[in-house]
């Protein structure tokens, strides 16, 4: 459980710009969203993206990208129809979407599928994050692939803590993950239940 490098800090100004820096330099951090604590790196950087799956244990699975604005998605994905009515209407918020790419990844985060899950959350700080770090970060949860999410940076720091360059802390997080839906035309498929309820979407 020893913390190296950039060890654990609470949420500030001043950790938000240098968790950004080690972002934007291949690093890979944990950090609150408005659901749980999240394991990042900058999507578009494939070596730091071999590095995230690895501590998380996944392989084989697409990972979420995080967005600091409504326009950044709309850059990587194609947003249009039920789509397009769905992130604006749950955007920012506990909703994430998986859409058809846009902008060309690293394959280790859509791994071929040609698709890709984003969202927009509902959090100052995380977006004031995200935007530190060019706009797009990954946000799968921070624990190892088939354990709980954590909801404190200390859960954090146990599963994971030895092997990120810096824990944002943000105090214990009480809500669900996001509700993840795929949608296909005018189809809206629920993949995973979470903190928006299906029954409420269009």
């Amino acid at each position: 459980m020893k913390m190296k490098k950039g060890g654990v800090r609470k949420v500030s100004a001043k950790s938000i710009r240098e968790a950004g820096k080690i972002v934007l330099g291949g690093g890979v951090i944990v950090y609150p969203t408005d659901t749980v604590y999240g394991l990042g790196c900058d999507p578009m950087n494939e070596l730091a993206a071999e590095r995230l799956f690895t501590i998380k244990g996944r392989g084989g699975k697409p990972v979420p990208v995080l967005c600091d604005s409504f326009e950044s998605a709309s850059r990587l994905v194609r947003l249009s129809g039920v789509a397009l009515r769905l992130a604006k209407e749950y955007w920012p918020g506990a909703l994430t979407i998986v859409l058809p790419l846009r902008m060309e990844l690293p394959e280790h985060i859509h791994q071929g599928s040609g698709t890709l899950a984003v969202r927009v959350p509902n959090s100052r700080r995380c977006l004031e994050l995200i935007s530190a770090c060019g706009g797009y970060l990954i946000g799968t949860s921070a624990n190892k692939s088939g354990k709980p999410a954590c909801r404190t940076a200390h859960e954090a720091l146990r599963s994971i803590g030895e092997e990120v360059d810096l824990i944002l802390d943000g105090g214990r997080l009480s809500e669900k993950e996001s509700t993840v839906v795929k949608v296909s035309g005018n189809r809206v498929e629920l993949l995973r239940s979470g903190a928006v309820t299906f029954a409420n979407l269009p």
